[in-house]
């Protein structure tokens, strides 16, 4: 358990589907940082490590968005891994803050690429995607997770509407997030009449390219602002690379230490009262909550219709990636962990889960061939 390092603070720019010239991901991580370090009640100077990540911020790396903040450091990383790079630098930061390599880290994420850029991404996100995939006119990793969730519908039994059911009941939490790009309530006929992307994927299972950014600040627990309880991470895991894209991408790299993470954290799967899930398609949703062991006997078809459908556990309560819109991988993964920290300190509004004290939250990404290399979660709890 991470005892002495805690998340004292979050914060979040606006997100947009279609940045302007003067927007770029330096001026939408500043707008985050500003936001975070206003939550935690804290100055630039009180921060001495700073994680960053972001697809868009090239040619410049992390020193250098240090300098254009004004942080003076003694404790710094720069992290690639994509969806699961929020959770790998939560990870760092705690540890660095526990070591008292630094007082207060201050971790970030943050795109703005654009549809065009988004697309250049894609094809070039590595050297396998740009020798075996584009060529191909895969369209990026619409058409290689379509392939993933076919395989998820036959061995599952799993229909078009129960992934519907996700969808629906995200773009529900999402009308009470003033930052989500999508608000509107969605209806099966609605979801369902979408045009195809990738067959079986249609709109509403892609998730939406944002310009945007997230922050976060970990520091030791009596830095919490007063009166606010602090957020620690009980346990934190991660997977990097687990089969070498040797499987059908139906599990990730959690199933590899899901019971060591439950062990470290001292609690069982069905504690938690909340789940903020790396939701860049629906389909590695349920891969990830089954492979957390939170979906009982791996009755993937029972628990979107039920669990989900009829809402019984409170699932990407900020309505998920999928309405609330991806600021690139990078910043995804923040927002997960972010809304994790606002429902446990019961500041979430009108989204509030009622007396909610412990949360799990993961990261999954780079799609390096087949489907997502990397995967981490961790199990967080209100701290008074």
């Amino acid at each position: 358990m991470h005892a002495n390092a805690t998340i004292i603070g979050v914060g979040q720019s606006a997100y947009v589907r279609r940045p302007e010239p003067a927007q770029s991901a330096a001026t939408f991580i500043r707008d985050a940082v500003m936001a975070a370090l206003r939550d935690a009640e804290l100055d630039a100077r009180d921060i001495d490590g700073l994680a960053a990540a972001s697809f868009s911020l090239a040619p410049d790396a992390a020193v250098d968005l240090a300098w254009k903040l004004g942080l003076s450091l003694r404790w710094l990383i720069q992290d690639t891994n994509g969806g699961s790079s929020a959770m790998n630098m939560l990870g760092h930061a705690l540890r660095a803050v526990e070591s008292g390599a630094a007082s207060a880290v201050l971790v970030v994420g943050g795109d703005a690429t654009g549809l065009g850029g988004y697309a250049k991404v894609a094809a070039n996100f590595n050297t396998v995607t740009q020798m075996h995939l584009a060529p191909l006119g895969h369209g990026g990793p619409n058409g290689v997770y379509a392939l993933v969730a076919s395989r998820q519908m036959k061995k599952y039994g799993l229909a078009k509407s129960d992934y519907g059911h996700l969808a629906i009941a995200q773009r529900a939490w999402a009308a009470h997030n003033p930052y989500a790009v999508y608000r509107t309530p969605m209806t099966m006929e609605e979801y369902l009449a979408a045009p195809l992307v990738a067959d079986p994927l249609s709109r509403y299972d892609c998730v939406p390219v944002v310009a945007g950014a997230q922050a976060i600040i970990v520091a030791h627990p009596d830095r919490c602002p007063q009166g606010r309880a602090g957020v620690r991470v009980r346990a934190h895991r991660a997977s990097f690379n687990y089969d070498n894209q040797e499987g059908d991408g139906l599990q990730t790299g959690i199933c590899t230490f899901a019971r060591e993470l439950w062990q470290a954290a001292g609690v069982r799967s069905e504690d938690v009262d909340l789940a903020s899930i790396y939701d860049d398609y629906p389909t590695m949703v349920l891969a990830q909550l089954n492979d957390l062991g939170l979906i009982l006997g791996n009755d993937l078809q029972r628990f979107a219709r039920q669990t989900i459908g009829e809402r019984r556990f409170p699932l990407n309560t900020w309505g998920g990636m999928l309405s609330a819109g991806q600021p690139g991988g990078p910043a995804g993964g923040l927002n997960g962990i972010s809304e994790a920290v606002l429902q446990l300190q019961h500041r979430a509004g009108a989204r509030q889960v009622r007396g909610a004290r412990l949360a799990v939250a993961t990261g999954y990404g780079m799609t390096m061939y087949r489907y997502g290399g990397t995967a981490a979660a961790a199990v967080l709890e209100r701290v008074e």
